[in-house]
């Protein structure tokens, strides 16, 4: 019978330094210097969060300022489909570590906006995050100036108020977002006039308001109509040359000339004085 090996260990030792639990997990930790991020442990323990959502936003917070974080591009990164991508992201806001909001820029196009909290949104570190910063500088507050006032016509004919009326009552048949209220068109018309007093056709009118609309949906259509109308408002015509005085001659004097009235031409006047009364 061999002999035993009183030196042999009794278990198989771990490779982990230290002291071991007897149960659990072990932990292994590098110390890092780049390349990581710092998430809460109230999200990562979070107990009414799907792992799905907990996982999610933990990739969120490490991306850079800017990155996509829409499904489509979510979905393109992870197995999940867009269905439970969807959902996580809904978990995140309901929780608080995300707000999405839909904004129009001034071009009138319609974008989204993600932020992503690594504390809950109201939460006491929020808070301190979000407070205002020390005030700038006092600058004087310019008042806004008052919007200019809509063309108005010289004159004031009926039949071009009725073409007014109908050309504008008519844009939604070119954009089914420029149906006008009737005090609207009332109120719109006299720029209309303007228009078309300063020699500008109907039609010229009607493309000049409709042509190259932003994209969406379109919430003050009276107000773009007015700001285009004074806006683009084309200049007053130039005034006619004067006529040119008629024509005029006498009998003896085979010399016609430009007067107002009969009368003697130049030379005539010179040369034959008028003869004088008795």
């Amino acid at each position: 019978m061999d002999a035993e090996h009183t030196s042999a260990p009794s278990r198989t030792r771990s490779a982990v330094p230290g002291p071991n639990p007897s149960y659990g997990v072990t932990h292994v930790n590098v110390r890092l210097t780049k390349r990581y991020t710092v998430v809460d442990n109230s999200l990562l323990q979070h107990r009414e969060l799907s792992l799905l959502a907990i996982g999610l936003a933990g990739h969120i917070q490490s991306l850079p300022t800017g990155a996509r974080v829409d499904i489509k591009s979510l979905t393109s990164r992870f197995p999940e489909g867009e269905v439970r991508i969807a959902a996580a992201l809904r978990e995140l806001e309901t929780h608080g570590y995300l707000s999405r909001t839909r904004e129009r820029l001034p071009n009138g196009r319609m974008v989204s906006r993600t932020v992503s909290y690594n504390q809950p949104m109201g939460s006491a570190d929020v808070r301190e995050v979000t407070q205002p910063q020390p005030p700038r500088p006092e600058r004087a507050q310019l008042p806004r100036p008052p919007k200019p006032p809509l063309p108005e016509p010289t004159s004031s004919a009926s039949a071009p108020r009725r073409i007014a009326t109908a050309l504008l009552s008519r844009l939604h048949h070119d954009d089914s977002r420029l149906l006008l209220a009737e005090r609207e068109v009332r109120r719109l018309a006299p720029a209309v006039d303007a228009w078309l007093e300063r020699g500008a056709s109907a039609d010229a009118v009607r493309r000049t308001l409709t042509a190259c609309l932003p994209t969406g949906p379109l919430h003050h259509p009276a107000g773009l109509m007015a700001h285009r109308l004074t806006e683009y408002l084309p200049p007053p015509p130039a005034p006619a040359p004067p006529r040119p005085l008629p024509f005029q001659d006498r009998d003896g004097c085979d010399r016609p000339f430009r007067a107002a009235e009969p009368g003697r031409c130049r030379d005539c006047r010179l040369h034959q004085p008028l003869p004088q009364a008795s």
